[in-house]
């Protein structure tokens, strides 16, 4: 796509964005590390559902070390108003062990201090810290511009055609902050997050289409479609499946007790070798007694 094009269409999404949403303002006192924090919470989910994920975290849990030691399941338990709470989780537990691990604390206000250049790439050196999440603290807390884009808002900008499939396969957006300037990237970035998240929640609503296809009429073939129910039904479990000859194997139910009844077989030919009585060399073996009948 040429770069002029690009740069035509997110300017309109913008402008339609703002007729159906509200910009969202996020708090600008919350430290580095909880930006960071809250950025794993926020990928992929609604404002709302982050802001009670994240809430969560603070009420159940002792302090930052505390959340770092507790286990994914008892932190996804905490998280699970969002749409993937295990991956958010996971994303929490790794940034707050190798943020420990390399500030021997839980903070990270020192970035403040550095070239915006030097934090992005520290930042990026966290395991569980996504381009999203960098992108987020990079935006509402280093002063940088860099609009935040998760996997939801990648698929809205495929449909619209901003974006290739090669590109939404990477997670980039060429042209973005160029096509969006620094004095709007938080009020794009918000709008263009609440659109991502619906995508996320619910692909095939009505209300979300319509919103796509303000923004692009041609979107219309590329649109989220439901599946048939031909394809929602599931394969039974016990379906023969195709070798790579073409050939059906039996279903694993029918393998399974077919290998029981060899291994039953294999057993019952070792027993009976093992339960002969072995002859000792140079003795002969005792014959067996010939029972026989009494007269009556």
């Amino acid at each position: 796509m040429a770069a002029s094009n690009r740069s035509t269409l997110l300017t309109k999404t913008h402008k339609v964005l703002k007729k159906h949403y509200k910009p969202v303002h996020q708090p600008s006192d919350r430290p580095v590390l909880e930006q960071l924090l809250f950025g794993c919470c926020l990928e992929n989910a609604s404002y709302e559902a982050a802001e009670q994920a994240y809430a969560a975290l603070e009420h159940n849990f002792f302090d930052w070390n505390e959340v770092r030691v507790s286990s994914v399941k008892e932190l996804t338990e905490s998280m699970d108003g969002l749409p993937d709470p295990t991956a958010a989780a996971g994303n929490v537990k790794r940034v707050l062990q190798n943020v420990f691990e390399s500030t021997y604390s839980f903070e990270l206000e020192s970035l403040r201090k550095l070239t915006l250049g030097q934090a992005v790439t520290r930042l990026e050196k966290f395991d569980g810290a996504t381009p999203f999440c960098v992108a987020h603290v990079t935006q509402h807390a280093l002063g940088g511009h860099s609009i935040p884009v998760d996997r939801g808002a990648l698929d809205a900008l495929l449909v619209i055609g901003a974006v290739t499939d090669a590109e939404a396969a990477h997670g980039t957006v060429p042209g973005l902050e160029r096509a969006i300037p620094k004095t709007k990237g938080p009020e794009f970035g918000s709008l263009l997050h609440q659109l991502s998240a619906e995508f996320v929640a619910n692909p095939y609503s009505p209300k979300l289409h319509k919103v796509l296809l303000e923004i692009s009429p041609d979107a219309k073939q590329r649109l989220p479609k439901r599946p048939s129910k031909k394809a929602r039904k599931a394969e039974p479990a016990d379906a023969p499946e195709k070798t790579a000859a073409g050939k059906k194997r039996p279903p694993a139910a029918k393998a399974a007790s077919g290998a029981k009844k060899k291994t039953a077989a294999k057993k019952k030919a070792a027993a009976g070798k093992s339960g002969k009585k072995s002859v000792t060399k140079g003795k002969k073996p005792t014959p067996a007694k010939t029972l026989r009948r009494k007269p009556r």
